[in-house]
């Protein structure tokens, strides 16, 4: 988190909406009001989820991405070194003189090809791998942002500093940006998430932002943390798994349990008729080219490691404001965000087209 000057002039309001050179941004909140959209923590930005806290900052990659950096590389291992000597004997065998041609293709083929696939795989694996080394390092000295629903504060530790800031909840700006650029590959749209405050000290402003899919999915990762901090959702599965595929007791990230999982889904939907054989042989074929379950137990692994680390940079003022409190002590909503809440709702009931943004715009000039 790193201080930047306020991108308006003007004081945040949820549901307005400010154009800057390159796009335009729009604002979430201060006053966490009800969105209507799934609570999803699409980016898996959010870490650990108890009855306490919630840790936004430093979440863990999805599958997904291990198995883009295994399978990937290996993928052009198998085009280099296989496929275009293949389509070299197919040209001999067809075009040349016959099977001799069509193996001396291969045969030649071959031997240059496998080696330049081998140092390209294993180029491609440390390009894909660099990005998550480095982000390893920086997370020695990164400290979560952490939401704390029973005291209704959000603790920030900017970095570079040690000492934690504590900002009431209800006062957090929150908001999504939409950028556009044009490139040689035509126009790119961009679009992120991001939440900030103003130091009550000295004013300067902090902010920090993540990048999204689109709109709806910033507005999710906002919902996750609303619907967090005012006891609609209380654990990591909620906002982490809609596709359903981990269990009751199940830990709450992408192990090798939900390859587990899938796949007897898989087997439980190709018996009742739901799945066809294609996708199955189709769904073993990735799973093959990404190594079957070696992306879930590194997961595993990163899961224990950005533990282990965020655990060693905690303040201790930050430790202490994060031990829970008795139910008799825990902080309220206020009655203008109650008010505001009930509105958003009739509103959405009323006419449930209309964006959400609209209907944050007309609750502010109301108020």
């Amino acid at each position: 988190m790193n201080p930047k000057y306020a991108q308006s002039e003007q004081t945040p309001r949820a549901g307005r909406s400010e154009p800057f050179p390159s796009g335009r941004l729009t604002f979430l909140s201060p006053r966490p009001l009800p969105t209507g959209l799934p609570p999803v923590d699409h980016g898996h930005a959010v870490g650990e989820v108890n009855d306490g806290y919630l840790d936004f900052g430093t979440g863990v990659t999805p599958v997904f991405g291990w198995q883009m950096t295994l399978g990937g590389p290996f993928g052009l291992f198998l085009l280099g070194a296989f496929f275009f000597p293949f389509v070299v004997f197919l040209g001999g065998f067809v075009f040349g003189d016959g099977w001799e041609d069509a193996q001396w293709g291969f045969r030649v083929t071959f031997d240059y090809g496998f080696w330049i696939a081998v140092w390209g795989a294993l180029f491609g694996f440390f390009m894909l791998s660099l990005p998550r080394w480095l982000a390893y390092g920086r997370l020695k000295n990164v400290i979560p942002t952490r939401f704390n629903r029973q005291r209704r504060e959000v603790c920030f530790v900017p970095e570079g500093q040690k000492e934690p800031i504590f900002v009431p909840w209800e006062e957090l700006v929150a908001w999504v940006t939409e950028a556009q650029g044009v490139t040689e590959y035509g126009v790119q749209r961009q679009y992120g998430f991001g939440i900030g405050f103003y130091h009550p000290a000295t004013n300067e402003k902090y902010t920090l932002e993540f990048q999204t899919y689109g709109q709806l999915q910033a507005i999710s990762n906002w919902e996750a943390i609303r619907a967090y901090m005012e006891y609609e959702v209380h654990t990591l599965k909620e906002i982490q798994d809609p596709l359903d595929l981990q269990g009751p007791d199940d830990p709450p990230w992408e192990g090798v349990h939900v390859f587990r999982n899938a796949r007897k889904r898989l087997h439980d939907e190709y018996r009742e008729g739901k799945r066809g054989v294609f996708y199955l042989i189709g769904w073993y074929l990735y799973h093959l080219m990404t190594f079957w379950t070696i992306p879930n137990r590194l997961v595993e692994w990163e899961v224990k490691k950005i533990k282990r680390m965020s655990q060693k940079t905690l303040p201790k003022a930050m430790s202490d404001w994060s031990k829970p409190l008795p139910e008799d002590h825990w902080a309220k909503p206020s009655d203008e965000l109650k008010r505001q809440s009930i509105r958003v709702l009739e509103l959405q009931q009323a006419s449930p087209q209309r964006p959400i943004i609209e209907i944050f715009a007309q609750i502010s000039e109301d108020t």
